[in-house]
């Protein structure tokens, strides 16, 4: 593994009270209460029962939420009846899905990013990961973008001149191909907690808290890294589920096409906005090494079978509903919706801009056209190594603590909005994101909580983390 240990040469008497702070909390918890193990077991039970009964309840009940439990509560339906109408597990599915992540793992590995040399400003190639709670910095592999470009233009052309297979094939296999995610999910959760026992990639950054449970569901690994550069987290995260997102949206759009004759204009609004977000990543996915996921989470099943089966399903429930449910918004409606989206983004882009700015200069830029402001911190990590960090309060970050999320949720609910006001399957995506960001919010304050001002006092400080 590529990794540097950058230690701060510590002097005096300054520098050696300060190793007797205690460590940052960063990555999840050494210990596991009752309420944490109950909630572990919650979503171990209940996530994978949630994304069955969305995809079923609108493959056998025009994407009604309440029909299957009203029939279930009339007599009208079975446990039973209900798994029987639902398509299994094909092999002509786990054909096509092995070839997805193959080909994916392939453009991960195999092909050297050239993007960030012919695109100005893009950055790719290898770059350093954060500091890992052990101290430790690892080198990245940045092509993200260009294996969403060379996926897409491949995806294009077999649509419009190849025709090796129809652009509703996503659609058409879309429930054995959830078997055949869930399958990979678990297998890729459970390679990474045998390896962690096993043959851990760096053990000074593994965390054992001794209940199976929670450690296969929360990780025990921080980087968990087959050779040199394959790395679990940064693949599992952005490829293949983040790749699949637009691919996934345009299938929907191909069978809307292919139903209906014609492609609504809600139906267009979701794969524009929703394909700027995706763009986003993978255009940041430099400065998205230095975020919450990478930075704090360990790779357990909560990672490895949400970015496979999670993402892929749940992120894009608003192209499955139109689907079955066509709306074609007044043109007030889609600008409102339009507008709401394109808002939200330039929030949640411009608000992690002015931090990635600042960090880079450290900051020696300008912030709304005035010199930033901000706290000065020290943290120490398990290597007993004390570092500092400023924490931006200015522009966006002097409004308000991750003011991103604000971004974030507007441009979520945009998604949702553009599916009129039928059902409420389309607005899942707007409350589970408010959940996750909130709880986002929660950990980054606990996490920081151990963060010591260098302002005259041991105030608690923010975080910087996005």
């Amino acid at each position: 593994m590529e990794a540097t240990r950058r230690n701060v040469q510590q002097r005096g008497n300054k520098e050696t009270s300060e190793r007797t702070e205690p460590p940052a909390q960063w990555g999840r918890a050494w210990e596991v209460d009752w309420f944490s193990l109950i909630s572990v077991l919650g979503l171990l039970c209940f996530a994978p029962f949630i994304v069955f009964y969305f995809v079923m309840a609108c493959d056998q009940h025009q994407c009604s939420l309440s029909q299957p439990l009203l029939q279930l509560l009339r007599g009208d339906a079975s446990l039973l009846s209900i798994w029987e109408r639902t398509a299994s597990f094909s092999w002509s599915a786990a054909k096509i899905y092995s070839v997805w992540v193959a080909f994916q793992v392939f453009l991960y590995m195999c092909v050297p990013d050239v993007t960030h040399k012919v695109i100005p400003g893009y950055v790719g190639g290898v770059q350093d990961g954060a500091r890992t709670p052990a101290g430790l910095i690892n080198k990245y592999k940045i092509n993200g973008l260009q294996c969403w470009l060379i996926t897409h233009a491949l995806w294009f052309a077999n649509a419009h001149h190849f025709r090796w297979f129809s652009p509703t094939i996503i659609f058409d296999n879309w429930i054995p191909l959830m078997w055949c995610a869930n399958i990979l999910g678990y297998a890729v959760s459970t390679f990474a907690f045998t390896k962690a026992y096993l043959f851990p990639t760096n053990s000074e950054d593994c965390k054992f808290t001794g209940n199976f449970v929670y450690d296969f569901m929360m990780g025990i690994e921080f980087n968990p890294r087959v050779g040199k550069w394959f790395d679990f987290k940064l693949f599992f995260n952005g490829r293949p589920g983040i790749v699949a997102w637009t691919l996934i949206n345009l299938s929907y759009m191909a069978k809307q096409q292919e139903l209906y004759g014609h492609v609504t204009n809600s139906m267009i609004l979701v794969n524009v906005l929703q394909a700027i977000y995706v763009l986003d990543f993978f255009w940041n996915e430099a400065w998205y090494l230095k975020t919450i996921d990478i930075c704090h989470d360990h790779f357990g099943w909560y990672l490895g079978w949400g970015d496979c089966v999670w993402l892929p399903y749940l992120y894009t429930l608003q192209g499955l509903y139109l689907v079955y449910h066509p709306v074609q918004l007044s043109n007030l409606h889609a600008l409102a919706v339009l507008l709401l989206g394109l808002v939200g983004y330039y929030i949640f882009r411009s608000t992690n801009h002015q931090k990635d700015l600042f960090r880079r200069s450290n900051g020696s830029c300008t912030i709304w056209g005035r010199k930033p402001t901000f706290i000065e911190c020290s943290y120490r990590s398990g290597d007993g190594e004390v570092h500092r960090s400023k924490l931006l309060t200015s522009g966006f970050w002097g409004v308000a603590r991750h003011f991103n999320y604000t971004g974030d949720l507007m441009g979520s609910l945009a998604y949702c909005a553009a599916c009129g006001f039928g059902h409420l399957l389309p607005y899942f995506y707007i409350i589970y994101m408010t959940i996750l960001l909130v709880h986002r919010c929660v950990r980054d304050e606990h996490r920081c909580s151990s963060n010591t001002a260098k302002t005259g006092s041991a105030t608690p400080t923010p975080c910087r983390t996005g």
